[in-house]
Parts: C-alpha cells; structure tokens; sequence
C-alpha cells in the first residue's frame, strides 16, 4: 500500500506542475488612464534557468531571450486594441543613469508588492501601502512623452530530464524535491506621480512556457487580466 500511496504522491506531484496559469489583482479599484493616454511599455525584464538534478540554477540566456522577445510581442499586439497611444522603450538604449535607476527599482517594489499584497509576509501594525517609484518617474514622463509605463518582470526555472526523475524517485520514498516555477508581475505606474495604479501576478502552468509563442500568449494574456487600460 505504501508504494502506492508514494505513486500517488508523484502523480499529485505531475498534477501540480500542470496548473493553469493563477492570476489576482492587488487593487480591486485601479484608476483608469483617460482615453488617448499615452503608456510606455518597457521591454520585459525576464530572466530563465535550469534547474539541475542536484537543486542548483543555471541560467540560460537562450530561454530569457525567447521569453523576453515572446512577452513583449503579445504585450504590444496586446496594445494594438485599446483607445490608447503605446509606444516601446528598450532599457538597454537608455543612457541616463537616474533613468535607468527607475527602470531598475520596479523589481524591487514588485517583490515587495508581492510579499507584502499576496500574503507572503504579514506586519502586526501595517495593513496596507500606498506603492509607488517615487516622483522621479516625472522625468521619464517628460523624456519619453508619456502618462503612464507598463512594466513587466519575469523569473523562474525549468526542471532538466535529472531533476525530474530525482523528484520521482524521491517521492516513491515519501520526500518531496521543490519543482521548478515560473512567475512574472506586471505594474501600471503613473508616470506624473509614481504610484503603483495596477499590479498583477502570474504564475505560469504547462499551457503557458514563455518560450513558446503560444505559451507566451496565454501567459501575456494572464499577466493584462483586468488591466484598467
């Protein structure tokens, strides 16, 4: 019976890895940018690894390539049906350092936005945050002529042929091994203000590998539910 139940225990394990794509919002009330608004979408932030047998990552930049070039051509076909102006900017052509700064400070109140908004940690005293990147962002509206930026970051792993197969055999002897994940966030910022008008998280499932163009389409398409745009 036991060698049973640790069967069935692998099979839930494959089960799990087969989980559609999960989305929530952060702001059940996000403004909505008045029509003809203009929103700069930054190129996505993705970076992809493999997960080895023995637990490490390696990174591979052929896959964040793909995920990366996949993400941001469903983000703007995405853009194409909305009463907005979209325009694209690619951080690697930005030269101004204050700028680039910006660019880079979205992961970090992304994470934060997670851990603090999605139930990872929890402060006796702090229910809720007022999320922003600061009024800095005003010199991208005036640089890039644009109300609004839409960023997007992406992480995570895939399990190689080893790694699989060392989850299995763990299993069968009732140990469970971490499985990789992908996931991405994505944020709306008011670039007059700098606050955080949208955010949304996504996690994705076996019917949404961002190396595919198919995947990545159902993952863009995950990643803007609900987007106020």
């Amino acid at each position: 019976m036991s060698v049973f139940r640790s069967v069935a225990i692998t099979a839930c394990l494959f089960l799990a890895a087969c989980t559609t794509t999960n989305t929530r919002l952060a702001d059940k009330a996000p403004t909505k940018p008045a029509a003809g608004a203009k929103i700069l979408i930054v190129q996505p932030d993705i970076e992809l690894s493999l997960l080895t047998v023995t637990g490490l990552q390696e990174a591979r930049a052929d896959w964040s390539s793909q995920a990366r070039a996949n993400i941001k051509r469903e983000l703007e076909e995405a853009a194409t049906a909305k009463s907005h102006v979209f325009r694209s900017l690619d951080p690697a052509s930005v030269e101004d350092q204050r700028a680039l700064q910006l660019l880079r400070l979205h992961e970090a109140v992304g994470d934060s936005i997670r851990g603090f908004n999605y139930g990872l940690y929890k402060l006796p005293t702090k229910k809720s945050f007022d999320w922003t990147l600061g009024a800095g962002t005003q010199s991208l509206a005036q640089t890039y002529d644009a109300d609004y930026a839409l960023f997007t970051t992406g992480r995570g792993s895939y399990s190689s042929g080893g790694r699989k197969a060392a989850m299995v055999g763990a299993a069968l002897l009732g140990v469970g091994l971490p499985m990789a994940q992908q996931y991405a966030f994505t944020s709306l910022i008011d670039l007059k203000t700098g606050k955080v008008v949208w955010f949304n998280v996504a996690m994705a499932g076996t019917d949404s590998d961002m190396r595919s163009p198919e995947g990545a389409e159902t993952f863009a398409k995950a990643l803007l539910k609900d987007a106020p745009l």
